[in-house]
């Protein structure tokens, strides 16, 4: 845990108590702070007072006493507009701040020479699968390494604050928009494109907040910058300015003169002005499809900034085992693949799946958004048919009319036997049931993970029924 001193022997509020609310109240109250922590979900309040967090009903207090609202960042902080305690510490004055935030401030108040190193990565694509593959490479070349943020351990869960660590950050738009002291030594920004609209009132918000990674970096400081997309191709232009951070551009389309390129499949740096083959990305059996070249080049670019050699980046990326829910390789069964992609919460995550196979027997829906499938109209034709879930089933089969074969089956359930019967009986050489649902989880589970979890716990099922044992996941 990371003791939070700032607020000691003073009133701090704390509303949200998720994983980062809980992790924030309790680093709050080991640097001495009086918590009084709320959650308007009964089961939330009793979990954390279970755990020996002061469960205290903030609506009902002097909020003139409170030094500061520690947010979880999935509370509306300004769109499509302030949930009324932000409103409420707004009128009285009291600061609103996330756990990122507080982290930042206790990194700031040590001594700069024993201040650990911070890399921030965010994105609309790939920063949880670029995170992990960041730490698991420092971590094989025997660097004192803390993967978190948005991604597994809460950042005030890690081992406390010390001079050699490094602190590699997954962060969230939400968790940026609450960042005003966030300096980052490395900053990777891979890629934009819409989401999560409403909580910042449109693109140039959204924009805006994924842009605050690069908000207090120094000449001296690095920023990693994907420019396979428009938005973040102007960013890069606009980032190259005097006294910024060195910028080092990342492509998996393009052959770059300086910067990090994965082309056809190879790895090139050419960061000192000479291209120079890294190495053969088919040997990184974890990271399939362009999107994942992306991902290695992004990886590979943080930890050169980091001083690690080229060779062992390299080896890092190969033995990389991959991440859950992301493309993960959950069974076989009678040479049916299953493919758990449930991080694909946007069409524009469930695109990079569909590129990577010929054809799919697709597993698709939930809570869907704004746009709903429709970007994924190029893609069609590689949909042998698709198997509809949850609340989207209809209007996906609008979408999907007369371009694939369609069947509506409520229920995960429902949808892998279906597709694991028509995969079977095709005459397909390697056939892939891929659960790339382009949709939040909100209206069957808890979130994409529980969904995932359910994706794999019916195919290990169905396996153990059959007679073909799992695979093992990759």
């Amino acid at each position: 845990m990371i003791p939070i001193t700032e607020y000691a022997g003073r009133d701090v509020a704390v509303y949200g108590l998720g994983r980062t609310g809980l992790s924030a109240a309790k680093a709050l109250a080991a640097g001495g702070a009086r918590v009084h922590a709320w959650d308007d979900g009964e089961e939330a309040r009793k979990t954390a007072s279970a755990q020996g967090v002061n469960v205290s009903d903030i609506n009902k207090r002097d909020w003139q006493k409170f030094a500061a609202l520690v947010l979880s960042p999935g509370i509306p902080f300004k769109f499509p507009q302030p949930h009324r305690l932000v409103r409420l510490a707004e009128m009285t004055g009291v600061p609103v701040v996330g756990d990122m935030e507080l982290f930042a401030r206790a990194v700031q108040a040590l001594p700069e020479k024993g201040r650990p190193k911070t890399v921030g990565i965010t994105g609309t694509n790939g920063k949880s699968t670029v995170t992990a593959l960041i730490g698991h490479i420092l971590k094989e070349a025997g660097l004192d390494v803390r993967v978190g943020g948005n991604i597994g351990t809460g950042v005030l869960d890690m081992p406390a604050l010390s001079a050699n660590a490094i602190f590699v950050l997954e962060l969230s738009s939400y968790q940026l928009d609450l960042c005003e002291n966030l300096h980052c030594d490395v900053a990777l920004m891979l890629n934009i494109s819409p989401d999560h609209l409403d909580r910042h009132g449109g693109m140039d918000g959204y924009v805006a907040a994924k842009s605050r990674i690069f908000m207090n970096q120094r000449r001296r400081d690095v920023a990693i910058i994907g420019i396979d997309d428009p938005v973040t191709q102007g960013i890069a232009m606009e980032r190259r300015r005097p006294g910024a951070a060195q910028v080092v551009q990342i492509s998996s389309e393009f052959g770059l003169a300086r910067g990090v390129s994965a082309v056809d499949g190879h790895l090139y740096d050419s960061t000192g002005g000479q291209a120079i083959r890294v190495g053969d990305l088919a040997e990184a059996a974890a990271l399939p499809g362009q999107h994942n070249f992306q991902n290695a080049a992004a990886a590979y670019a943080v930890c050169h900034a980091l001083g690690v050699a080229p060779g062992r980046i390299m080896a890092g990326i190969r033995s990389f085992p991959g991440l859950a829910h992301r493309m993960e390789l959950v069974g076989e069964i009678d040479g049916v693949r299953f493919v758990n992609d449930s991080k694909a919460t946007n069409a524009q995550a469930a695109q990079q799946a569909l590129k990577t196979w010929p054809k799919v027997h697709w597993i698709a829906g939930g809570v869907p958004k704004a746009d709903g499938i429709v970007p994924l109209k190029p893609w069609f034709d590689r949909i042998e048919q698709a198997y509809l879930i949850g609340e989207s089933e209809e209007v996906f089969a609008k979408t999907l009319n007369g371009k694939a074969e369609v069947m509506r089956c409520g229920t995960l359930d429902a949808a892998v036997e279906a597709a694991f019967e028509a995969a079977r009986a095709s005459q397909e050489p390697n056939p892939v049931v891929l659960l790339s649902p382009a949709c939040a989880s909100f209206d069957q589970y808890q979130d994409f993970e529980a969904r995932g979890d359910a994706f794999r716990e019916i195919v290990q099922r169905k396996a153990a029924l059959g007679d073909a044992p799992a695979a093992a996941a990759v």
